[in-house]
């Protein structure tokens, strides 16, 4: 996931393999806002990561082909990244877990080998989000036998959402948080709202493009800074589950507003894995959306605003 530079920020701090940024309206609520986002992070790090042994995510993939019963913070994820395979006709799938691992993102991202010459294993589709077995009312899970789940299209972006309504609910201030290019915000914005501005890269700097956000949540996916090359091809982390490789590029990022972070980053990933067909999807989303194709032409469809440059506020 790339990102945005948020103007402004209050705090950052390395998170979730990228970075947390968090502002709010009241000064002395700091303290306080930001201990309310570690406790989301860290739960949701331990329960979703693939990356640690011993997180709820990596116990149930291991287990795959027996039922079992998951906790409410692991439904609550799980069920988000269901409707968003759903709600994208299967183009943000969680089984693409074993495609993403056969590209070489075994590990965290800052661990990977940028020159990988292993060659790339024969490609296969994702298993499927239908095959998954889940019942809400009891929060038993079946994960088919040979299929390793992924929750990170839309983990991160869940804890961004859980925790700005945290903060705003805990503090009364408004609040902003962005992780590494999943925003959220909750409460009342500063006037004029939120001054975010738009990059390739969450943590770039610069003078690229500006929008004010007074509620809701921005997401951008783009494939220009999580890569690398395996076996002298170059691979990204948005996997085309009906591939099972990356997606072809087509859109070098994608932003979206929505309600919840959790759609926004839905419909960004979407439109990365749709390529061309992205933006008749998206018209019919309704959703303010940018994007920005590799030769840097862009698109603006659901009366998102032209380009406006911007500094710090």
């Amino acid at each position: 996931m790339n990102g945005h530079r948020v103007l402004g920020a209050a705090t950052s701090f390395p998170a979730l393999g990228t970075t947390a940024t968090l502002l709010t309206t009241g000064q002395r609520t700091l303290t306080e806002a930001e201990r309310i986002l570690m406790d989301e992070l860290t739960a949701i790090d331990h329960v979703c990561s693939r990356f640690r042994p011993g997180s709820e995510l990596s116990r149930i993939n291991a287990t795959a082909g027996t039922t079992t019963t998951v906790s409410e913070l692991f439904a609550e994820a799980l069920e988000a990244a269901l409707r968003a395979a759903e709600l994208t006709g299967g183009a943000v799938d969680p089984t693409v877990g074993r495609a993403v691992i056969a590209l070489g993102y075994d590990r965290t991202f800052t661990s990977l080998r940028p020159q990988d010459t292993t060659p790339l294993p024969t490609a296969r589709p994702a298993t499927g989000w239908q095959a998954v077995g889940w019942a809400p009312g009891t929060r038993r899970l079946l994960v088919p036998h040979g299929t390793v789940l992924d929750l990170g299209a839309t983990a991160k972006a869940l804890a961004a959402d859980r925790a700005a309504r945290r903060i705003a609910d805990a503090t009364g201030s408004g609040v902003l948080v962005n992780l590494g290019g999943d925003l959220a915000t909750a409460g009342q914005a500063p006037h004029g709202g939120w001054a975010v501005g738009l990059a390739d890269d969450h943590a770039a700097t610069g003078s690229g493009p500006v929008v004010a956000v007074t509620s809701g949540a921005l997401a951008t996916s783009g494939v220009s800074v999580r890569m690398w090359r395996r076996g002298g091809q170059v691979v990204h982390h948005i996997v085309d589950p009906a591939t099972g490789r990356s997606a072809e590029a087509y859109w070098r990022t994608v932003t979206v507003a929505a309600g919840t972070c959790v759609d926004a980053n839905t419909a960004t990933t979407a439109a990365i894995v749709l390529g061309n067909a992205a933006t008749a999807w998206l018209e019919r989303t309704g959703l303010p959306a940018r994007l920005v194709r590799l030769d840097g032409t862009t698109t603006r469809l659901g009366g998102w605003p032209h380009d406006r440059a911007g500094g710090p506020r």
